[in-house]
């Protein structure tokens, strides 16, 4: 349940940072400094000072330079630098009271937390990352917890299983739709702003899906369900791209991708216990307390990630103090000297950001994300083929809430409780193949077999993904009562491992290959992938019935097997390919 612009790369050179540069090696003035909470520790204005200067009180001679140098500084006008992460702050010109009666120049702010995430500690890192996952394992449990409940829904409201599961289209179409909106907000305001906007959304539609009386009502609220809970899977992979360097970004993409491939089959193995012994409102009451928690968690522990943003509110930060400097009487920073090597010369400057002036109005920013998606589906065959490859493996996903259910109570006499319990198989799956996918890279890289072109991203998935079909056809072939029920639930659990390859594949490749379009080339295949998955479980139950469970099985075997020569085509002509597209060609001719 990932959709655009899920990887939303923040180019590094608007945010200043082209490598992985500290700032703590930067010479700030008292706690104008970055760098990492650890290397920073507790910060003493007075031990700084005493350091910059001698505490000897000035002379009167030069209490009347300073004050001449004061008023030169007084009458210059303010000149606009641009900052960087690697910028080099400069030192007030005067520190101590030029006049008896002068206050004491105001506190520096402190820097610490507009540190370049890239710079983050590996702790913090992994934090964020964990707290990410587990959002997006939360949100993934929406989708498949809905299922369970279609018995009752139909019970109550006299309606057939059919409709009830349109709950599943809305809320897809909630979660292909809204992000193309919303992702703007999150490039001006920061990742934060809009988890918590969105996360209070989120549980507040939960609540009231459990409160819902009507059955339109029920589909309203599971489209703004899919509103609110889009932004925490869409917006994780932004926080991966913030704070992780393109080649160190395989283990915390493969833990997201887990991590909605686990909630996902979370969703239905709890939920069939709840609806099974409480009602199916209390699959929602459960939801609203457990979203509500982690929102709560988040508005409290998560920071913000963004470089851009952060940087933004570093020279906002900078910019004040200077201004309350000025309002005190205290004018003007040492700034290098044009014609000396090593001087200096006083001077009132403000900062401003590279990317701040670069962005478009947020109207524009809204048309863009919303056009240039479908633009790159309908122009670039790489897009193209790699929406249909994934929106047909997220399909097969989403399919499953309706067939697992389907084939073993009817086939194997399982209840509801037993039959989603299955989802274990899912859950299952999708750890392994995390694993499987952190560990394959590190072997690579430590062999020298791990190429630093997009096509690199896809060797793997090459054999990898062909384990959805496989899967598929084992499913259909051994459904029957005859056969243990253990058979086709492996086969879940192969064709789980499939689509985490086939997920997985298509993110890296994609944000490799188009670098500053990547959200939008990546908000095309989740438009693609969340319509088409909200889709197939609507005929999931006519297609079994009507063409037997080996037969509709092998109909998608068959559709998976021919979209798994993708990559493999890829592999071999992706870089002619790359050569002949107009914007990955315009991307490769600006990096080199």
């Amino acid at each position: 349940m990932v959709t655009s612009p899920e990887i939303d790369l923040p180019a590094d050179s608007n945010l200043g940072s082209t490598n992985s540069l500290c700032e703590p090696e930067i010479a700030l003035f008292p706690s104008v400094r970055s760098g990492s909470a650890e290397d920073i520790g507790t910060y003493d204005p007075a031990s700084d000072l005493d350091n910059y200067v001698d505490k000897s009180e000035l002379s009167e001679q030069e209490k009347n330079g300073k004050a001449q140098e004061m008023q030169e500084a007084e009458e210059m006008e303010i000149v606009w630098e641009y900052l960087t992460f690697e910028t080099e702050i400069p030192h007030p010109a005067t520190i101590h009271p030029t006049q008896t009666d002068q206050p004491l120049p105001p506190e520096p702010p402190n820097l610490v937390k507009f540190t370049n995430p890239f710079d983050w500690s590996h702790k913090r890192k992994d934090f964020t990352i964990w707290v990410s996952c587990i959002i997006t394992a939360l949100t993934a449990f929406t989708a498949g917890a809905y299922t369970p409940g279609i018995g009752q829904m139909t019970a109550e409201w006299g309606i057939s299983n059919v409709a009830a599961l349109v709950g599943v289209t809305t809320f897809t179409s909630g979660f292909a739709v809204a992000p193309m909106v919303l992702a703007p907000f999150s490039e001006i305001n920061g990742r934060r702003p809009v988890f918590i906007a969105s996360g209070i959304i989120f549980v507040i539609c939960q609540l009231c899906t459990g409160l819902t009386r009507s059955y339109a009502g029920m589909l309203v609220v599971r489209f703004f369900v899919g509103v609110g809970g889009s932004t925490f899977s869409t917006m994780v992979g932004g926080v991966v791209s913030d704070i992780y360097h393109t080649e160190d970004r395989n283990t915390p993409m493969a833990l997201f991708s887990g991590a909605a491939l686990f909630g996902t089959g979370l969703g239905p193995l709890v939920c069939g216990f709840i609806a099974q012994n409480l009602s199916w409102r209390w699959i929602f009451y459960v939801q609203t307390i457990s979203c509500g928690t982690m929102v709560a968690l988040i508005i409290v522990i998560f920071k913000e990630t963004r470089g851009s943003v952060l940087l933004s509110r570093k020279a906002k930060a900078l910019n004040q103090w200077y201004e309350a400097r000025e309002q005190a009487g205290y004018f003007g920073l040492n700034m290098p000297h044009p014609g000396k090597v090593g001087a200096t010369i006083p001077q009132r400057i403000r900062w401003k950001v590279k990317s701040d002036e670069e962005r478009a109005s947020l109207g524009k920013m809204i048309a863009v994300s919303l056009y240039r998606p479908f633009h790159l589906l309908l122009t670039e065959p790489v897009v193209f083929w790699f929406s249909l490859w994934v929106a047909f493996s997220w399909a097969v996903l989403y399919l499953t809430l309706a067939a697992i259910p389907l084939v073993f109570q009817n086939n194997h006499g399982f209840s509801l409780q037993q039959a989603n319990a299955v989802f274990a198989a899912m859950c299952i799956g999708s750890i392994l193949a995390t694993v499987l996918s952190i560990h394959q890279e590190k072997f690579a890289r430590k062999h020298g077999k791990l190429v630093s072109s997009p096509e690199g991203r896809l060797y793997f998935a090459c054999i990898e993904s062909a384990c959805m079909p496989i899967g598929l056809f084992m499913f259909g072939w051994t459904s029957s009562s005859s056969i243990h029920w253990i058979v086709p639930t492996i086969a879940i659990a192969l064709a789980t491992i499939g689509i985490f390859a086939i997920y997985l594949s298509t993110f890296n490749y994609l944000a490799d290959t188009y670098h500053r379009y990547a959200s939008s080339a990546l908000a095309a295949q989740s438009f693609c992938r969340n319509i088409l998955g909200g889709i197939f479980p609507l005929i999931t139950t006519q297609m079994y019935n009507e063409l037997g469970y080996g037969a509709a099985s092998s109909l998608l075997g068959g559709i998976g097997t021919l979209l798994t020569v993708v990559p493999w085509i890829l592999v071999f002509y992706g870089p002619k390919i790359r050569a002949r597209s107009k914007f990955a060609s315009e991307i490769m001719s600006d990096s080199s």
